[in-house]
């Protein structure tokens, strides 16, 4: 890994966890952090999800973006609640 490359956060599919047993960094994700956690082929989709308000809540920091890893979390438990 060059020091350019940052280490990937873990999957949010871990296989044999539930999603409310999922371990998230304990730092602001990045929007390439998020896709990697979901399996995204492409980091534009959380922009998109951003532009139409259907994914995890994000916020600026100065003109990047950056998502509370408890915000996403919890975004993902309602998702799965919804679901059941």
């Amino acid at each position: 890994m060059t020091s350019r490359q940052r280490p990937r956060a873990a999957r949010l599919t871990e296989p044999g966890q539930p999603p409310a047993a999922l371990t998230l960094p304990q730092r602001y994700l990045t929007p390439e952090d998020v896709a990697s956690l979901f399996g995204l082929p492409s980091v534009e989709t959380v922009y998109q999800w951003r532009r139409k308000r259907t994914g995890p809540p994000g916020f600026r920091v100065g003109r990047h973006l950056r998502f509370d890893p408890n915000a996403v979390a919890q975004w993902v438990a309602d998702q799965t609640g919804e679901a059941a």
